[in-house]
């Protein structure tokens, strides 16, 4: 049993150090952007949680029982499910329990996770005083995880929503929810990182890491900053069958309070798009485009008849910035044009060879791509492509009809095609920015490159771009 207590003593170290933190911060040692000045640090949460305590309710849902997710999951929601007792094997009943936020308390507004609520059938909602209301679900987004729903109550207490935009690795983060079903819980970390995608979570990503404890029951509750402002919505967690090994995930307040004013307004989301496919950018891809930036993301599919394409897009420029905001990767350029509603006109600053462009774009629906055919061929790679084989595209292709190019038939292990990750199958649809439609264009195209080779790839029914370098 004495090993049992070891992770309740770690924490209470990882406690006694963040006091001694506040402490040393009154000696001028701590960051001058504290919101809390460094002579006010609180040795105590509890008066900010008196505050937020009150703004959080607990969730619990009925509704058809789903299969359970598999215990290998790397990320699993963290909202806790259990079979109910009166539920029969045909057409069983689950019960789940989550958190919400109160957003406004004059019309009973609550923000939590879509999968907190998904195929319920009956939603109560219990608030901090011990009261339970039924609630109706208000709308619900698949993409970002968000769901808002209401009560009829009064008396109710508002959060006090933040900017996640300010956020700092390292800030001091409280997470407020439900676990296990135990309400009125509360548990202290930092954001360990910001802007966190390609997790598989949905399709609209860019998440708030922290370490402070989440636990199955934790979705849809609040993740808040020292002063008590909601800055995310607690949403998964990293561990086997959703254990709790100090990696947490929560949207963005920002993205959720735009997603929850269109849920509100219309019952849905009306997303805009450009119409671009789009990768993050790195150094390797600037330098072979000729461009002074690290970060940004990398367009390499312009649809056609887009607005994207409409503005002046192309396939190469890579997207700094949106409205003045900077943009960091793909994942960031993607949240923050779905935020926005079709026919929202925005100002896109675009890096390019010839340098830096401002241009506007109107969101709209993108369109499908275009068609082609073509004849077989071999031919053998040279320069950075040696020791590949190219043939031409086909029938045999999954790609025939949609893109033209080359298609990479054979790849040695020891070439740099391999070592940039390319594979048999990659159709090369161009070469350095310049469109090359058979296999000889493409070695034609590549030879004269020595140290630095920019292809443009279809794979899986997208263009994206690899970098070949000796």
């Amino acid at each position: 049993m004495a090993g049992d207590c070891v992770p309740y003593r770690l924490r209470s170290v990882a406690m006694a150090v963040g006091a001694l933190l506040f402490i040393l911060g009154s000696f001028d040692i701590a960051d001058a952007r504290q919101p809390l000045s460094a002579s006010l640090a609180p040795m105590s949460l509890a008066p900010m949680l008196s505050r937020v305590i009150p703004t959080i309710v607990s969730i619990s849902v009925r509704g058809k029982s789903a299969d359970q997710q598999d215990d290998t999951l790397y990320l699993t929601p963290g909202a806790q499910s259990r079979p109910s007792s009166s539920g029969t094997a045909v057409g069983q009943t689950s019960e789940t329990t989550g958190a919400g936020i109160i957003t406004d308390a004059q019309h009973g507004y609550i923000l939590t996770n879509n999968h907190v609520i998904e195929g319920a059938t009956s939603i109560k909602v219990t608030i901090a005083s011990g009261e339970t209301y039924d609630a109706a679900t208000v709308g619900t987004d698949g993409q970002t995880d968000l769901a808002v729903i209401k009560i009829k109550a009064v008396g109710l207490a508002q959060a006090v929503l933040g900017d996640s935009s300010s956020l700092k690795v390292g800030d001091y983060v409280v997470a407020i929810g439900t676990p296990y079903g135990l309400g009125k819980s509360a548990t202290f970390g930092i954001v360990s990182a910001l802007d966190r995608s390609g997790l598989g979570l949905s399709s609209q990503e860019g998440f708030i890491q922290t370490d402070a404890s989440l636990n199955p029951g934790n979705s849809g509750g609040a993740l808040v900053d020292l002063e008590g402002k909601v800055v995310g919505i607690n949403t998964a967690i990293l561990g086997p069958s959703g254990a709790n090994i100090g990696i947490g995930f929560a949207v963005p307040i920002n993205t959720a309070s735009v997603i929850m004013r269109e849920l509100v307004a219309h019952g849905e989301i009306r997303r805009g798009q450009l119409g671009v496919q789009v990768q993050d950018s790195s150094a390797d891809f600037a330098k072979a485009l000729g461009v002074d930036a690290t970060t940004g993301a990398l367009i390499n599919e312009v649809l056609p008849q887009s607005p994207g394409e409409k503005a002046g897009l192309i396939a190469g420029d890579i997207v700094a910035a949106v409205d003045d905001v900077s943009i960091s990767g793909a994942a960031q350029l993607s949240a923050r044009i779905s935020a926005l509603p079709p026919e929202t006109v925005v100002k896109l600053t675009v890096l390019r060879r010839s340098g830096k462009a401002e241009i506007t774009a109107r969101l709209g629906t993108a369109s499908a791509a275009d068609a082609t055919s073509g004849s077989v061929d071999y031919v053998d790679g040279a320069g950075l492509l040696d020791q590949t084989t190219l043939q031409t595209l086909d029938s045999a292709s999954d790609a025939f009809g949609k893109v033209q190019g080359a298609v990479i038939s054979s790849i040695s292990d020891s070439s740099p095609a391999a070592a940039a990750g390319l594979q048999p199958g990659d159709v090369i649809i161009s070469v350095n920015q310049t469109n090359a439609t058979t296999p000889q264009m493409v070695v034609d195209l590549s030879e004269a490159a020595t140290d630095v080779l920019l292809l443009g790839v279809f794979r899986d029914d997208h263009k994206t771009f690899f970098v070949l370098k000796r």
